[in-house]
């Protein structure tokens, strides 16, 4: 089953074309990663499937993004989209508040008030991001007295609270330390069976370890997108496989 399906996607921040003719196809209740240099369009396209770079001044979007078969500029109230498409950023950014109104703030801003529902919601969200039995005795506590891969859970906790179908990753590990990161890749792969994940990566061998089908990105451009052990063992492209052998980038 598709979850996302892009069709002829462009996208221009004022005269610079950001994202040239991307079509791709993503299907439910798989891990997709975006790999390629810095710069190359990779986080600029997973801002894209949730109207982000709606935020940005002078971004120009043209071609087709559906999920679910909805196209989400067209059929989607953005609120709603963002709802169900999550999103993860690189360096965690819980809310200066208690680690427990920072998992209620989505769904009270939803219309959930009742207390016994939101502590369900709350508990339920920390178990699924793996973080319940460090957090559950400090609830009240403010969620920055946490470690980074700590707040990074949380911020995941956080995103699920919400019940979306997609969640959507930027560098989720990449100011977190070796055993933080682990802790990450192993609750993104616990998360497949129930959601749709995409992930950008600096990372080759986190996309490698994580992902069923990576993409690879150069200069706005997706060179190469199948699946993540093809790509890594058989590229159909020289530039792919220069950048996986470490030639550039």
């Amino acid at each position: 089953m598709e979850k996302f399906e892009i069709r002829n996607l462009n996208l221009h921040y004022g005269a610079f074309h950001a994202l040239k003719d991307v079509n791709m196809k993503i299907k439910e209740r798989t891990i997709t990663a975006f790999i390629g240099p810095s710069g190359c369009g990779k986080s600029t396209f997973l801002k894209t499937l949730n109207r982000m770079n709606d935020l940005i001044p002078e971004c120009k979007i043209e071609g087709d993004i559906l999920l679910d078969g909805q196209d989400i500029y067209r059929n989607f109230d953005v609120n709603d989209l963002r709802r169900d498409v999550g999103m993860v950023f690189q360096k965690p950014n819980p809310f200066p508040m208690s680690i427990y109104d920072n998992i209620a703030y989505g769904p009270r801003t939803h219309g959930i008030k009742n207390r016994s529902k939101l502590d369900e919601i709350v508990e339920q969200s920390l178990r699924e991001a793996a973080i319940w039995d460090e957090v559950k005795d400090r609830l009240k506590k403010s969620a920055l007295a946490l470690s980074g891969g700590q707040q990074q859970r949380i911020c995941i906790a956080r995103a699920l609270a919400v019940k979306p179908s997609v969640l959507l990753m930027d560098e989720p590990t990449s100011a977190l330390d070796p055993i933080s990161t682990t802790k990450v890749e192993d609750l993104v792969a616990r998360l497949k069976e129930h959601y749709t994940i995409v992930i950008v990566t600096h990372n080759m061998q986190q996309a490698a370890r994580v992902s069923d089908k990576t993409a690879f990105f150069l200069l706005g451009e997706v060179v190469e997108y199948g699946s993540t052990e093809e790509i890594f063992s058989m590229p159909k492209d020289k530039r792919t496989e220069d950048y996986i052998t470490g030639r550039f980038g």
